[in-house]
This record gives structure tokens, C-alpha cells and sequence, in this order.
């Protein structure tokens, strides 16, 4: 099995198995075209890529869309964010896939309006990704200069092969959880979801 390789097998498997994604490795490209600082192509899109070929199911199979995440500090405005927004837009016109971008270093401005609950300033684009409901969420991948892959995968690759779906009851709801994986277990039957632990109370902020 794979989940069960050393890691670093486990890291050549996973950019092998990303790369059947034809349509995630143009959103990597184009994404590095932008130069965003601290940049990640992340979430549901990678881990769900990994399902579709462990599964043998086509490699797009049932994922909503692309998460660009980055991190400027330098400037907090909308008006900076909705214009990388916008040269987004134009980058990854044509894709058969809705690509979203946002700024991590500015989701605390405006998330307690929109989730009801506070969030602290992320210090860095891994930080989000750490804040994931689900451990199997905390994944990102990049391309480097020169076209190498960095991956960050702060939990490790064994439960996303395994197809485990293991909570993350660090900062994000119970709720939002639950919610999640109801919805990925219609698409993908074969997934082991693990239940949020007793006692814990929804900390902080939401996955989004």
C-alpha cells in the first residue's frame, strides 16, 4: 500500500498521481505564472485528485473547484486582493474549473462578519492550511522555479492514500466537519471518515 511507503516514496508517488490531474497542473502553472508570495495550490483538489486515482475513477471526478492560496502582509486592502483576484481571472481563463485566490494574510479583516467567529491573523499561508477541519485538507503544492514541486503536508500523506478522513479539531467546528464529509462520502463510499472527539468544542474558525 501506499500509505504505507517511506516518505519520501510517498512524496514521488503523490506528485506522480497529481500530475494525472490535467487540469490541476495548468491552475499549478498558471498559478506560478502569477508570482504570488508564499503561494499554494491547496485543499479539496489535491486530496481529492489522490481518491480519484486510488478509486480508479477519472482524476477530476467530483471536485468543485481549485484553492490559490497566498500570503501578503505588505498590503491588507481589498482593492490589493481583488486585483490579484482579477489578474487571476485572467490567467486561468479557459479552464473547464472554477480557480479561487485569496489572501490569507487578510481573512482576519473579514471572517467574523461572514463566520460569526474571531480569527487571529494567520502568520503565514501554512498557517491557514494548518486550520483545515480535516488533517487530510492540510496539503499544498507549488511549483518552484525550475519546475520542482515543494509539498506541504504539516500530517503526512499515509491517510490521504488510505483514504482516511481523520478531524482537525484545532481551530475549525464540529460542524463544518461533519458537513464536509457527509458530502465527500456521497462521492466517494469507499472513504473511512473518523468522528470528531467527544468533548471537544468548536475553537475559532471555519474552514472555507
Amino acid at each position: 500500500m501506499i500509505g504505507r511507503l517511506p516518505l519520501d516514496e510517498q512524496l514521488a508517488t503523490v506528485t506522480s498521481v497529481l500530475s494525472r490531474n490535467e487540469v490541476l497542473l495548468e491552475v499549478l502553472e498558471r498559478s506560478a505564472s502569477l508570482a504570488l508570495p508564499g503561494w499554494y495550490v491547496t485543499a479539496g483538489c489535491l486530496f481529492q485528485t489522490v481518491w480519484n486515482v486510488v478509486t480508479d475513477r477519472p482524476p477530476t471526478s467530483g471536485i468543485k473547484d481549485y484553492d490559490v492560496f497566498y500570503f501578503d502582509g505588505s498590503d491588507l486592502s481589498w482593492e490589493a486582493e481583488d486585483a490579484v483576484i482579477a489578474a487571476g481571472a485572467e490567467a486561468f481563463a479557459g479552464l473547464p474549473a472554477e480557480v479561487e485566490i485569496r489572501n490569507e494574510a487578510r481573512v482576519h479583516l473579514w471572517y467574523e462578519q461572514k463566520f460569526g467567529v474571531a480569527c487571529a491573523p494567520y502568520a503565514s499561508t501554512e498557517a491557514a492550511i494548518d486550520s483545515f477541519a480535516a488533517t487530510t485538507c492540510c496539503l499544498g503544492v507549488r511549483l518552484e522555479p525550475g519546475g520542482r514541486w515543494r509539498v506541504y503536508a504539516p500530517h503526512g500523506l499515509s491517510d490521504v492514500f488510505n483514504l482516511v478522513v481523520r478531524p482537525n479539531p484545532v481551530l475549525a467546528p464540529r460542524e463544518v466537519y461533519e458537513s464536509k464529509t457527509a458530502r465527500w462520502r456521497l462521492h466517494w463510499p469507499e472513504l473511512t471518515v473518523l468522528e470528531w472527539p467527544a468533548g471537544t468544542a468548536a475553537r475559532g474558525r471555519s474552514s472555507y
